[in-house]
């Protein structure tokens, strides 16, 4: 019995794994949308401190904010192009009819979104944050909260992607749908570097934001799932 389990389990996981390394594959196709959500976050970023000028007390105050939002903007960017490509040359109609659970292979998706959209945001948002002259610890707190958030992001877009899939201006309903559910990552990600900055501790928003995170990975799968299924029918 305990063979079994394990053999479905590595069985799950060379699902996963090869979705994951497909998506990735085709995005490797196409840099120019990788570039393109990489580049509008360096640029907005990037602008504010410019706006602003040198005046560090307040490029501090308003770093959190900018960060995450232009975060949250940028991995908007590709949302709609999530299952498009799949749904416009069937691929998606085969998922479904697979033997393979589709919640296991939507889940290999998102990861693969992050990826692409997310992690790359992660790793340079500590260079764009020394712009806005934030402490080591804050820097921290920052690539903290964006690794909980970003994936938090991508989840939350994929069931937004899944309920648009074939609809006409899909681009802007699926930012409408998903906008409002990205504020608790908002506040609680750009809260928790704003806490340390005021010396007050991030730990109770990572916290919240970890939460957040946890439930979506048990949720999110299963109600892009049910998104896409209605979407084909």
């Amino acid at each position: 019995m305990n063979r079994t389990g394990s053999i479905r389990t590595l069985g799950a996981f060379g699902v996963l794994a090869a979705v994951v390394r497909r998506d990735l594959l085709l995005a490797l196709r196409r840099k120019s949308e990788v570039f393109t959500t990489l580049f509008f976050f360096v640029i907005v970023v990037s602008l504010f401190p410019l706006g602003i000028g040198p005046e560090l007390g307040l490029l501090r105050k308003i770093a959190p904010g900018v960060l995450w939002v232009a975060a949250l903007l940028a991995t908007m960017l590709s949302l709609n192009r999530m299952f498009a490509a799949d749904y416009a040359d069937g691929t998606l109609e085969q998922m479904v009819l697979s033997p393979t659970p589709l919640g296991l292979m939507v889940a290999g998706k998102i990861l693969a979104h992050w990826l692409v959209s997310g992690l790359p945001l992660v790793l340079i948002a500590p260079i764009l944050g020394l712009q806005f002259d934030l402490a080591p610890r804050a820097l921290v707190v920052l690539v903290i909260s964006l690794l909980l958030g970003t994936p938090l992001l991508s989840m939350i877009g994929a069931i937004g992607a899944a309920l648009t899939l074939g609809v006409r201006g899909g681009g802007v309903l699926v930012s409408l749908l998903t906008l409002p559910l990205y504020i608790p990552a908002l506040i609680f990600g750009a809260g928790a570097v704003e806490a340390d900055i005021s010396g007050l501790g991030a730990g109770g928003h990572l916290s919240l934001l970890a939460a957040l995170f946890a439930l979506a990975v048990f949720f999110a799968p299963w109600a892009t799932t049910a998104a896409l299924k209605i979407a084909l029918e």
